[in-house]
């Protein structure tokens, strides 16, 4: 006989090449190219193109956007509502959610508790790859729920799994995970890039044909990504990310993607022995309880998709020597270098010998450049050995010639603030309030210099 005919798949984009080559030639990736084994001519392609086209393949391809008919989509609440605030405001009928995140931070833990909700009211189908239903059971009466509805199927093959799909006829349905999924119809092994695309394509299409919510959990790689080919999050609907340390009670929920709702919201969960619980206030644990104000410290109002959250910013400067570091937490490390050189140039403030080292507290990752004043605040703080006043907030982005630019929604973040008995505020001219706000000063600055001069005086 003759040997199987092989190619290589990118992990990153799902491109095939003839050959192995140390980069893909598609997306550029490096070390990317897995071997597999050539499928038959028609193997997947027509259950990929059904995927993608869902069930608009009966109906008119051609429409003037004016005359199609649409309304909001409907949504079943999960019985989560941190859960429920990330998807938008519940489930959606037909919707494909991917959600990863690092082994044993919560993920099958938080969609048992979901499921269980859900099953008081809808029909429900919870599919388990990695354990047996009797450690599905196990785990359920140790945090206390019910599971009375809640129909529970160990199986891998995608083909049987499709077939209990049709016979139970769902509403809503967890796979757990989709790398241990695989198709007769694929010679590969499962968790290969071909058999978890053309696993998730094929399940994709049960959710648009029979209109039940399906939810898929994957895996993640050493630097946090979904494994996977990218083409895994281009046909889901919504992507969601845990975050946050395995060694903390603290979880975090990110939406990456999402076609019915906003992205980069979060919900924030507290790990317990029944489970994980919303926390209603988030900000509570992201600022560290001072009894005092300390030197290096800044609190830091930021958005996390519609949802305000104060967030303390810590800084230590300290005598580095010939070799000072550059190291940061939860924050961007080449805007930090940045902004060091901001902060010489245009306050005359140098860090030059000294390392430099800033952190977020509670774990959480903050990308928007709202933050750049409050960090730099606090390097400055903690070089001069000079505290921030009790109650004080700040947030603004710094641009290289020494600006102090305005943030999105300003008036709700310094409302939060003065919510939560914040008194002092130092922020961009253009987010000065229109209106005093009751106990808060609104300390406005068009420069890096004010803002530093502004602390001072206080």
């Amino acid at each position: 006989m003759a040997a199987p005919k092989t190619f290589y798949t990118c992990r990153e984009c799902g491109g095939a090449s003839p050959k192995w080559l140390g980069q893909c030639p598609h997306c550029k990736a490096w070390n990317t190219l897995d071997e597999s084994v050539a499928e038959p001519a028609g193997a997947g392609g027509k259950n990929r193109f059904q995927a993608l086209a869902g069930a608009a393949g009966q109906r008119q391809l051609v429409a003037t956007l004016s005359e199609i008919e649409a309304a909001e989509v409907e949504r079943t609440p999960t019985g989560q509502d941190e859960l429920d605030r990330v998807l938008g405001g519940g489930i959606v009928e037909g919707a494909v959610v991917l959600i990863g995140g690092d082994p044993g931070i919560g993920k099958s833990t938080l969609l048992l508790q979901a499921i269980d909700a859900l099953s008081t009211r809808l029909r429900v189908l919870y599919v388990t790859g990695e354990e047996s239903g009797a450690q599905i059971a196990l785990r359920s009466r140790r945090l206390g729920l019910q599971g009375k509805q809640v129909r529970v199927l160990a199986e891998i093959q995608l083909e049987r799994i499709v077939q209990a799909i049709e016979a139970e006829n769902p509403a809503f349905v967890v796979v757990d995970s989709i790398q241990t999924v695989y198709s007769e119809q694929l010679t590969s092994a499962p968790g290969s890039v071909a058999q978890v695309r053309e696993c998730a394509a094929q399940l994709t299409r049960v959710a648009k044909t029979r209109g039940c919510t399906i939810v898929l959990v994957g895996h993640v790689t050493k630097e946090g990504a979904l494994a996977g080919p990218r083409v895994l999050e281009h046909i889901v609907d919504t992507v969601l990310y845990f975050e946050g340390d395995t060694h903390s009670s603290f979880r975090l929920v990110r939406a990456i993607k999402n076609r019915f709702g906003a992205v980069n919201e979060i919900g924030v969960f507290a790990m317990t022995d029944r489970g994980l619980k919303g926390v209603s206030n988030p900000s509570a644990i992201f600022l560290s309880t001072h009894t005092e104000p300390v030197p290096g410290s800044c609190v830091l109002v930021t958005l996390e998709g519609t949802r305000p959250l104060l967030v303390e910013i810590q800084a230590l400067v300290d005598g580095g020597g010939g070799s000072p570091r550059r190291l940061s937490v939860g924050l961007d490390r080449d805007r930090l270098a940045m902004l060091l050189a901001v902060l010489h140039r245009h306050a005359g403030v140098s860090c030059l010998d000294q390392d430099v080292f800033v952190n977020a507290v509670g774990g959480v990752r903050i990308a928007e450049p709202a933050a750049d004043l409050a960090v730099l605040l606090a390097i400055q703080g903690s070089l001069r050995g000079r505290a921030l006043p009790r109650g004080f907030v700040a947030f603004g982005e710094v641009g290289l010639a020494g600006e102090v630019r305005p943030a999105p929604r300003g008036q709700e973040r310094l409302k939060e603030a003065a919510k939560l008995g914040f008194s002092v505020a130092v922020v961009p001219r253009a987010n000065a309030p229109k209106k005093p706000i009751e106990g808060l000063t609104v300390h406005a600055v068009d420069r890096i210099e004010q803002a530093i001069e502004a602390v001072r005086g206080l």
